[in-house]
């Protein structure tokens, strides 16, 4: 069975942290959010793998190269433009050829393991698996009509009056007859290819399309509180205490409340870090309150009452006095891309000059 991940899309929900940044890239506990879907393939069994890729495909070769750390095999696959999920099959057809593959959408995470969901798949007569979970609003996804008997009889794509709340999770094992469901289709209202309007010509053409139900949590990261409820997630299952400190990492007079993780090169002074903090390589904090936050390599915080809810990129940062304000007043929740500033002081300044 080979993989095909996804990693072409614009990102557009976590901008401004995605004009400089691949969305599947950005860190979730310190470790890109790709780099989790790799490891879930390879632990699978699957180690054939190709990645789609767009705007950001240097960075994303970047970061994962041939494959080898994982021990697997990455091609890279060109797509012209963000184009639908079909669309990717179709250009990566040529990868795929005839084999069963699992696709896999780049910047989703979930904790069942995916090896229990491919178990006997390439063995079946299934045409196709998908991966179904229950959730609250199923008009933002991909939903499944379920009939009584369990079987999936219909798909639609972020429909207003879902037919049941079973989305559509961002992994599907398909077998070569995607392939010409993908050439039949015709794009979407919103010009996509939706690989839902595909599976539902398989569903009509009488192909066996099986399920199965996560048991566990599922998350899209492709906007900001998700992303740090991911964040909150994987750090939770940090062993101990769930404080790992990087041996290169400074913490002096400072209190680190787990779970929180912070990697080498990071200098933590005269703060409070957590719980649920990932502070990436580099980053400074200094005389500040932090916690429910994602600190990506060499941003920092300085003077500042209370970080929360945040995602910093790369080399942000986010500066001021701090110390001075009640609570209510320097509470911070932010979304910054790289190199950008946030200069509390003045803020500051202006609240204690009113009283």
């Amino acid at each position: 069975m080979k993989g095909l991940i996804l990693s072409g899309g614009s990102g557009r929900r976590l901008r401004p942290l995605t004009h400089t940044n691949a969305k599947q890239l950005v860190p979730i506990a310190n470790k890109p959010i790709l780099h989790y879907v790799l490891e879930d393939l390879v632990s699978a069994g699957v180690t054939n793998i190709a990645i789609v890729v767009g705007d950001t495909g240097d960075e994303v070769r970047a970061s994962v190269g041939d494959g080898s750390r994982w021990g697997a095999t990455v091609a890279y696959v060109e797509q012209s433009a963000p184009l639908g999920l079909a669309h990717a099959v179709l250009v990566a057809q040529d990868f795929l050829a005839d084999d069963p593959f699992v696709m896999y959408l780049g910047d989703n995470m979930f904790e069942e393991s995916l090896d229990l969901i491919v178990e006997g798949f390439v063995d079946s007569e299934e045409a196709a698996r998908l991966l179904l979970a229950r959730v609250d609003d199923p008009c933002a996804f991909g939903v499944a009509n379920v009939d009584s008997s369990g079987a999936i009889v219909g798909l639609v794509e972020k429909p207003t009056d879902p037919p049941s709340d079973l989305a559509l999770v961002g992994v599907y094992l398909f077998t070569a007859a995607i392939h010409e469901a993908v050439r039949r289709i015709r794009p979407s209202a919103r010009g996509e290819l939706e690989i839902t309007d595909a599976i539902q010509l398989l569903i009509d053409d009488g192909a066996n399309i099986n399920h199965r139900v996560l048991e566990g949590w599922w998350i899209d990261t492709g906007k900001k509180d998700p992303l740090l409820a991911c964040n909150r997630l994987v750090l939770a299952r940090l062993p101990g205490d769930g404080v790992l400190v990087d041996d290169d990492a400074e913490v002096i007079r400072s209190t680190l409340v787990g779970p929180v993780v912070v990697a080498a090169g990071a200098r933590i002074v005269d703060s409070t870090v957590g719980p649920s903090v990932a502070v990436g390589a580099g980053c400074r904090i200094e005389g500040s309150t932090v916690d429910d936050s994602v600190l990506m390599d060499g941003s920092s915080i300085m003077g500042q009452q209370m970080v929360t809810g945040s995602v910093l990129g790369r080399e942000a940062g986010i500066h001021g006095v701090g110390g001075q304000l009640d609570r209510r007043s320097s509470v911070l929740s932010v979304l910054l891309g790289d190199h950008s500033l946030v200069d509390t002081t003045g803020v500051v300044d202006e609240v204690i000059s009113n009283g």
